[in-house]
């Protein structure tokens, strides 16, 4: 039955207005990337059941070298995966594996795709590790803060004005706020 199931996934672009709230609903964080602009959704028998949203990357300087030559336009982001739990084991990688064939094919200047696996929150990227990613870094978290109202944030988003008071940065607000950085890497 499992297999069968893995072999009847179909994985398909969708829009933003169908992936996003299924990001929300699904994704530990409840957020979606604003700048992601490619959705694939993953159906079974017709029934949306999981989503891949890839973008550019919000700091392309800080990555583009990490591969030796690549133009400013020839890597992505996948910004979010979001499946529910009715799919069968594996079907994550082998979606992931489906999605990046598909932008091989239909986006060849596309030349390597990163992302980010959050190990404070959700796992240390054995998804991404079955579909052959190579592992670039580790870092013990300093940057995700879980404000005292139990919402968990990356520190960038203290530096929007829109979110709270203007110049509050990550230093301030885990003093002033009491926000704590989570554990982990």
């Amino acid at each position: 039955m499992e297999r069968d199931a893995l072999k009847r996934l179909v994985v398909k672009v969708i829009p933003a207005q169908i992936a996003n709230p299924f990001v929300r609903r699904h994704h530990y964080s409840g957020k979606v990337v604003n700048n992601s602009h490619l959705h694939f959704g993953v159906f079974l028998d017709g029934v949306l059941h999981g989503v891949m949203s890839y973008g550019p990357s919000i700091d392309k300087h800080k990555l583009i070298g990490l591969v030796e030559g690549t133009g400013w336009n020839e890597f992505l982001e996948l910004n979010r995966m979001a499946f529910d739990d009715y799919l069968p084991r594996n079907s994550e990688s082998r979606c992931l594996g489906i999605s990046l064939r598909m932008i091989k094919k239909n986006a060849p200047q596309i030349k390597w795709v990163i992302s980010f696996a959050d190990g404070c929150q959700c796992g240390d990227g054995t998804i991404y590790r079955a579909s052959n990613f190579v592992l670039v870094d580790i870092k013990r978290n300093s940057r995700l803060l879980k404000m005292p109202n139990g919402e968990v944030i990356h520190a960038k988003t203290l530096d929007n004005a829109n979110y709270m008071v203007k110049g509050m940065n990550a230093h301030i607000a885990v003093k002033k706020l009491g926000a704590k950085p989570l554990e982990g890497f």
